[in-house]
């Protein structure tokens, strides 16, 4: 300090005093020596700061600050990612969910943003999948990742997109704290993510375009790190002496925010009150400082907004915008409307007063090739299939773009697929499995796998006038036209990739390859590749498509890949192996696209066939039927109801079903038993290998943060959306009255430390998810939920989410019985009579489900210690899973919206 040094970091201050027996995170003895420390510093000098590196969620930092008398300052360092994930989500709620969960700090304190440091940009303060988002979206180089974290510089990070770092710098100017900039990112320098460790952020300040970027004299071999010469941040092209002499430079740039920020004392003291309009792509806040009132308006999308603000409160002032100290209209009655570009934000001083669809059906586009069909696959006619596929895709049950606007599509990658003329030779190309991006006027991207071939021109003319649905468009060529048109029509296309799984064949396209590759269960099968396996698209999944040969066989095809292996293909190989758990159709091949040392995708699995009566869904709609033939056949009167029962399902589940269950239940009492049976041994199978992938952990602090944020978050969004539709949702001020009791009973996860384990699991449970054999249930469908990324669906879970969805599956059963789907149904009798008799007949199922279960998973350690933890996890997770309905339904089966409104009133007030 005497030598001028204004601050210190406190490096990983929470770990400073090391105590036996302790993870020496956040003891007490910690703050005594800070305070200790602090009373040191205040006793020598007035202008002396302590800067704490807490790397803790907001409620763990605070306590850094003491009274006033520990840390003047502290990282912020969950806003950090929050404020990268916002921008490539084109949504503010992360940004404002963290600030929401940020406690006052005492007077005289400060928080320090940043949006880069020496270090890698961290994600420990993230929830498992908000850190596999970022990693896919922001370090899609394996490189680039290092510990829990991503060793990139700013202008790396956001594309060097001068409109983003503007933004993003914009709002760590704006948003409550000191802000931190990192050498050279004021410049916008480059890194290099080869050097190791964190040292690729480290390089040498590009201060001039002369030796060594006029850091050093030295021999460039005796730097301490190289310097920077990628050709885009070359420090020829990026260093101090060239920008100081660009007044349009970004170091120009900074200085005017600089010096701009500094004239307004509401950025750096004032309160922040944030706004909520409707476009969730517009960040929007007041900071106010005695009379000085600073809107600030920020819009996160790479296209341009509009936005409605509620500032009725200032009605009269005139926004003043600070940039250029423009007046724009004043504020009156109406809401503000503000126009925004790509990336835009304004800073605005307050002064006082002085598109339609198409109703027509869709016409098959033509595109004109020279030469032969196989002309539309080349790179100079590509242009006209990406023009002519978004059309087609939106009328695909299995495309989930449905409700966005598809901005463009591009073909990556078309693989040919020929027929196989003797040993080693191939024959005629019978079609092209191609991939195609899929870019959006709002979000991600999307990959489709879309396989595709032309009939003959005979079977062309055959089908003119009345095209089937999976055409695609019309191909004309010198000589005629041929119908382009999903190649999974084609038995001989079909035939050839399984014949490819059978020879292991490696089918190579213009950017990577197919390869197929076949398992024991493939071999053992029996019967020759004959007639015998004639291929039919079994019309089952919406988000897939499957193709039977024979019955011995089924290839599904993944519609919507993700780079990495698919969750199904990863379990249904494990549990294959060895016979874990022959409960499921054993994997018999895959088809993987590999590209260079990019992640392997997988792009379809080949399964043994299972002999089924259908899946267990329709089996229990069956079942419900029957039961209330005979509820209805005893004839008992209207009003009598039938006996009570306790309010938990774990309580009924300690207890034998009554007389009147069985007699009127009956058989499917035993088949709930069997199912619940077959979910332990599914839950034991996943945790019986010392796999790192299937290894049981424990339930770490961060694990159950993570599990908090996330339900907390799906909560809230699934919560604002009945709020912006209370109108078409049926109970939806009962929902929405229950909203600080849903926050609360999620926020128990923060409360002691959850035991149990974390193991791989289903993911996405329920009775469509299981085929009925007639004597026995099998299992299938481990891919988890297709919408949401392959490394999100690899994250390990507790083993009660998947009894929480298959309770869930059973309530809906019950409930869709009053919606006419049950067999049997009465549909004089009225829901007011029916429905005592439908909660009777779920919670004894469910609970004779549940019973089962626990049963065969008493000897395990996988699930909590405690009846009471194990009752409030199932009640957390069915609550979770029915907001998760809630939304899915309100989102595209209105007419069932009502069964999820159900299940969260009976689960907040107790009684499921």
């Amino acid at each position: 300090f005497d030598l001028g040094v204004d601050g210190l970091r406190l490096d990983a201050v929470p770990y400073l005093i090391e105590r036996e027996g302790t993870s020496c995170e956040n003891l007490p003895e910690t703050h005594d020596v800070l305070r200790d420390l602090r009373a040191h510093v205040d006793g020598r000098y007035d202008d002396r700061m302590l800067l704490a590196e807490a790397n803790q969620w907001p409620e763990d930092a605070v306590p850094y600050f003491g009274d006033g008398d520990e840390c003047h300052m502290a990282f912020h360092f969950p806003l950090m990612p929050r404020m990268f994930m916002s921008t490539r989500m084109e949504d503010r709620y992360p940004i404002i969910d963290i600030l929401s969960q940020t406690p006052e700090i005492p007077d005289g304190c400060q928080w320090a943003l940043f949006l880069r440091n020496h270090d890698e940009l961290t994600l420990e303060m993230v929830t498992d999948e908000e850190r596999d988002y970022m990693y896919r979206v922001y370090a899609e180089d394996p490189e680039a990742r290092i510990n829990l974290g991503i060793r990139r510089r700013l202008a790396p990070l956001l594309g060097n997109n001068r409109r983003v770092i503007e933004m993003m710098n914009g709002l760590l100017f704006s948003l409550p704290g000191t802000p931190v900039i990192y050498y050279g990112d004021e410049i916008g320098m480059g890194d290099n993510i080869f050097l190791g460790d964190r040292n690729g952020v480290r390089t040498p300040m590009q201060w001039s375009a002369d030796r060594n970027a006029g850091f050093s004299r030295a021999n460039p071999q005796r730097l301490y790190l190289p310097v920077i010469i990628d050709p885009e941040y070359h420090s020829e092209a990026v260093n101090v002496e060239s920008q100081q002499n660009n007044p349009h430079s970004l170091l120009w740039w900074m200085k005017r925010m600089m010096a701009l920020r500094n004239r307004h004392h509401a950025f750096g003291r004032g309160a922040i009150t944030m706004l909520y309009p409707g476009n969730r792509k517009v960040l929007a806040f007041l900071r106010e400082h005695e009379d000085e009132r600073i809107l600030v308006v920020a819009n996160l999308s790479r296209h341009a907004q509009y936005v409605e603000l509620d500032l009725s409160a200032f009605e009269g002032a005139t926004p003043v915008e600070l940039f250029g100290a423009t007046d724009f209209p004043s504020i009156g009655e109406l809401p503000y409307l503000l126009t925004l570009g790509p990336h835009a934000f304004y800073w605005f001083a307050l002064e006082p007063q002085a598109e339609a669809a198409d109703p027509s059906p869709r016409r098959l586009p033509v595109l004109e090739v020279a030469g032969s069909w196989h002309g539309v696959f080349a790179k100079k006619n590509r242009r006209l299939l990406e023009e002519a596929l978004p059309g087609y895709l939106r009328g695909r049950r299995w495309f989930g773009g449905k409700a966005r606007r598809v901005k463009a599509t591009e073909l990556l990658e078309a693989i040919p697929v020929s027929e196989q003329e003797g040993r080693g030779k191939r024959g005629r190309v019978l079609g092209y499995v191609t991939l195609i991006r899929t870019e959006y006027t709002e979000g991600d991207p999307e990959t489709y796998v879309l396989p595709l071939t032309c009939a003959t021109p005979e079977r062309t003319d055959e089908l003119r006038g009345s095209w089937p649905p999976t055409s695609v468009a019309r191909v004309r060529i010198q000589g005629g036209e041929q119908l382009l048109h999903e190649a999974l029509d084609d038995a001989s296309f079909s035939s050839a990739l399984l014949e490819a799984v059978a020879r292991r064949r490696h089918l190579p396209g213009s950017a990577g390859k197919l390869v197929a590759t076949r398992t024991a269960a493939f071999r053992e099968a029996r019967g020759p590749l004959d007639g015998s396996l004639e291929p039919r698209v079994m019309d089952v999944e919406q988000s897939n498509t499957s193709i039977a040969f024979g019955d011995r066989f089924m290839l599904k095809l993944f519609r919507r890949p993700d780079e990495g292996v698919n969750p199904e293909l990863e379990i249904g190989r494990f549990l294959t192996d060895e016979g874990r758990f022959p409960h499921i159709p054993r994997v018999a091949g895959a088809l993987e696209y590999r590209q260079g040392r990019r992640p392997t995708v997988t792009l379809g699995i080949l399964q043994e066939l299972v002999a089924n009566q259908g899946d267990a869904w329709s089996y229990t709609l069956d079942a419900l039927g029957g039961y209330l033939d005979e509820v209805m056949a005893r004839r008992w009167e209207a009003g009598e109801l039938p006996p009570g029962a306790p309010p938990r399902l774990l309580e009924l589940a300690r207890t034998e079903a009554p007389h009147l269950a069985h007699e009127t239940i009956g058989a499917f009492l035993e088949s709930a038993r069997l199912l619940g049976e077959r979910t332990a041994e599914l839950h034991h199978a996943m945790a019986s290998s010392d796999d790192p992938s299937f290894v049981p952990e424990a339930f770490s602090r961060f694990h159950q943060r993570s599990l908090y944020q996330r339900m907390r978050t799906e909560a809230t969004r699934t919560l604002q959306l009945v709020r912006e539709r209370s109108g078409e949702i049926p109970g939806a001020p009962d929902i929405l009255e229950l909203e600080p009791a849903i926050m609360e009973r999620i926020r128990v996860l923060l409360d002691g430390r959850l035991s149990g384990s974390r193991i791989r699991i289903h993911g996405d449970f329920h009775l469509g998810q299981v085929l009925s054999t007639g004597k026995d249930f099998v299992l299938i469908d481990f891919e988890g939920e297709p919408a949401r990324p392959v490394g999100e669906r690899r994250i390990k879970r507790s083993p009660l989410r998947d009894v929480a969805g298959m309770l869930r599956s059973f309530h809906y059963a019950s409930y869709s019985a009053m919606l006419g789907q049950a067999g049997g149904v009465r549909r004089a009798e009225g829901p007011g009579e029916l429905e005592p008799w439908l909660r009777f007949w779920y919670r004894w199922v469910g609970a004779t489900y549940l019973r089962a279960y626990l049963d065969h998973m008493a000897n395990a350690a996988l699930l909590p210690e405690t009846p009471e933890e194990t009752a409030v996890l199932l009640d957390l997770f069915m609550l979770d899973k029915a907001l998760y309905e809630l939304a899915y339904e309100a989102n595209n089966r209105p007419e069932w919206v009502t069964v999820p409104v159900r299940g969260i009133l009976d689960l907040m007030e107790g009684s499921v």
